[in-house]
């Protein structure tokens, strides 16, 4: 029996063109085919060759290539060598185009990227949820960023915020009497970030959550208990100067998680020049 051979070609990963080639030969599986698969190709030599083999093995080529340079050469090639190509994303962006009134922006592994950060928000997220207030405290080995702060200093928020943007976040509460967890102390201090505000600002916030729980949380909305708590995690913050004080006073989750990441990338910077 004859070997049919066929050329599936991309110019990313060729994720697209391998699934619709199997997709395709499940339909005809009593051939004897050899698929040769060729990836992040970007050049037209590399395209030469491929026909050429082509050629020569009476094979047939299929690409996905998005940008139309590359399509319209190796369609012409195709031709001179009498190589039958087959374009699987040509028609169908056409039609997109006509349908859509715009131009493909002609990016190869444009999906690739979105789907890896699709899937990194997604774990970032359950890591989010699974170190928020302190849960898992002794398992931050991976933890990107720690929130440190005392009650309604928007640790939970900004870690979910964070976590949406793609980073690995863990927020730790910080009580009068009780210990901060080892891990912190042994993680690089440019991943250590110390939530602060205002004793007022607070006192205010924990008052709508005061009236919020009927009064059951007496002494938590205090100005004075307030001012108690943000002393001894100042004082926690003022043993370790090396860690990043972070005011959050009348801003919003935004502008605060992008004050976060500019200074962490700053000092990732610093420690890789050092």
């Amino acid at each position: 029996m004859a070997k049919y051979h066929i050329y599936a070609i991309s110019d990313s990963t060729g994720r697209t063109v391998d699934l619709a080639v199997k997709v395709a030969l499940a339909q005809f599986s009593n051939r004897d085919t050899d698929v040769h698969l060729k990836t992040e190709i970007s050049s037209i030599e590399e395209i030469d060759q491929v026909v050429l083999k082509a050629a020569k093995t009476n094979g047939l080529i299929i690409h996905s290539f998005v940008k139309h340079e590359l399509s319209d050469y190796i369609w012409y090639e195709g031709r001179l060598h009498n190589v039958e190509v087959i374009n699987l994303l040509g028609p169908v962006l056409n039609r997109f185009a006509n349908f859509l009134h715009a131009t493909p922006i002609e990016e190869p592994g444009l999906f690739t990227r979105l789907n890896k950060s699709y899937f990194r928000r997604i774990e970032t997220t359950e890591f989010a949820i699974k170190h928020d207030d302190g849960a898992n405290a002794h398992d931050l080995e991976d933890t990107e960023i720690v929130l440190l702060g005392v009650s309604r200093t928007f640790k939970t928020p900004l870690s979910i915020y964070l976590a949406y943007k793609g980073w690995l976040v863990a927020n730790i509460p910080i009580v009068m009497g009780i210990p901060l967890p080892e891990s912190v102390y042994n993680l690089p201090p440019e991943r250590v970030f110390c939530l602060t505000t205002n004793a007022s600002t607070l006192s205010r916030l924990r008052n709508v959550r005061h009236e919020y729980l009927r009064g059951m949380a007496h002494g938590y909305s205090t100005l004075d208990n307030v001012k108690k708590e943000l002393q001894y995690a100042h004082m926690l913050f003022n043993g370790h100067p090396e860690w990043n004080l972070v005011k959050v006073t009348a801003k919003p989750i935004e502008e605060i998680a992008s004050n976060i990441i500019r200074i962490y990338r700053k000092k990732q910077k610093e420690s890789l020049k050092s």
